[in-house]
């Protein structure tokens, strides 16, 4: 039996969560990021008041935008500052992880209601085997996006294809609110025109790489010779470049995989210092060993190994491990073991951004002896 694979891809997710919030702003250009953003409520209606682009001043990024913001050329990763030179009337909302997190839980447990068999893929994006689900492809695609509407009140997309690499391409091509079915003789005509950069894995440096070489569609690259191929990558890289772009993907759908870490970090609006900026330091580094703590009992881990991650002012990127003698679950023993990964980190620079990783995760239900208790928390030491 061929296999029936599709993604599925929320439309514009995080934004879509946010109009629900403001219907109001329903067909307008709407950008989400920039902690600083803040919605205010008039006194006299209690008409909502949204901050502009243009008023934003910092050095965030955009998380995710409306289509009609991405139609003026705003999209996700872009700085906002440059954003607001496209567009800078659209409207600048704050995320807000923990809505987003919810409907994320909602949507997939609708869909698990139809077709069990689902890898997780992130906050927004799963795959699902349709193999072994009796009916016309068609029927249960549309099944599926009905489930997910119910249940949240939002549209996605999705491609069903014999495998993911082609429904992962696929689910983008009738965005938003689309289905598309696409068979290994649709590869020709829908698959290769589009750029090289479309397959999931070729970023933009073998992007790059790949012009180089006259190599720009997708086409273009599933006639190259794949000894020229590997010449250029490497042997696994070329061959599976070869293979992808000629729509060979045998990889299964993972319906269960265990995470390696979790981690949380925060890029600040300005560089800070150790010594001008303890205290703002000091919070942002409970919070961020909060939350990790937070993530893990939710999830039901604990972490046997911490790090921690900064960024300097000059883009400079240095990380710190350290391995514990007991796993790790709760806030205050998170900091109390990042801040011994502090003390091997050089601190002669502002800092740009920190972040903290619990990795070695170990299930709960896995330790053969409680949890040590929490300790009592420390303040903030860069020495």
């Amino acid at each position: 039996m061929e296999r029936r694979i599709a993604h599925l891809d929320m439309d514009a997710f995080f934004a879509s969560v946010e109009l629900l919030t403001y219907p109001e702003l329903r067909g307008q250009p709407v950008v989400v990021g920039g902690r600083n953003a803040a919605v205010t409520t008039a006194a006299k209606d209690g008409r909502h008041i949204f901050p502009r682009l243009k008023q934003y001043a910092g050095r965030g990024v955009v998380t995710t935008s409306t289509y009609e913001a991405r139609a003026l050329g705003v999209f996700s990763g872009m700085g906002l500052m440059k954003s607001a030179s496209l567009a800078p009337n659209a409207i600048l909302l704050p995320a807000n992880f923990e809505a987003y997190r919810h409907y994320s839980k909602l949507f997939k447990a609708a869909v698990a209601g139809l077709a069990p068999k689902i890898e997780d893929r992130g906050i927004d994006e799963i795959y699902i085997d349709l193999t072994d689900i009796e009916g016309d492809t068609l029927d249960i695609a549309v099944a599926i996006k009905a489930a997910v509407r119910q249940a949240t009140g939002l549209s996605c997309s999705i491609g069903v294809t014999p495998n993911k690499l082609l429904s992962k391409i696929a689910s983008d091509l009738e965005k938003p609110d689309g289905i598309t079915i696409l068979t290994e003789t649709d590869i020709p005509t829908r698959i290769w025109p589009m750029p090289v950069k479309k397959i999931n894995g070729i970023g933009p440096k073998a992007n790059e790489r790949l012009k180089l070489l006259g190599i720009n569609t997708i086409g273009e690259l599933a006639n190259t010779n794949i000894e020229d191929l590997i010449s250029h990558f490497g042997r696994t890289t070329g061959a599976w470049m070869k293979h992808a772009a000629n729509g060979i993907d045998e990889r299964p759908v993972v319906i269960q995989s265990e995470p390696k870490s979790i981690s949380r970090e925060t890029t600040f609006e300005r560089d800070l210092h150790v010594k001008t900026d303890r205290a703002e330091l000091s919070t942002i580094f409970t919070a961020l060993c909060a939350k990790i703590g937070d993530d893990l009992q939710r999830k039901g881990y604990a972490s046997k190994t911490l790090g921690i991650k900064i960024k300097y002012a000059d883009f400079q990127v240095i990380t710190r491990d350290i391995t514990v003698s007991y796993p790790l679950l709760h806030g205050p023993d998170i900091r109390r073991s990042a801040q011994e990964c502090l003390k091997k980190v050089p601190f002669d620079q502002k800092i740009r951004l920190i972040g903290v990783r619990a990795g070695g995760l170990v299930p709960l239900e896995n330790l053969k002896a409680p949890e040590a208790p929490a300790q009592a928390d420390l303040p903030f030491d860069f020495e």
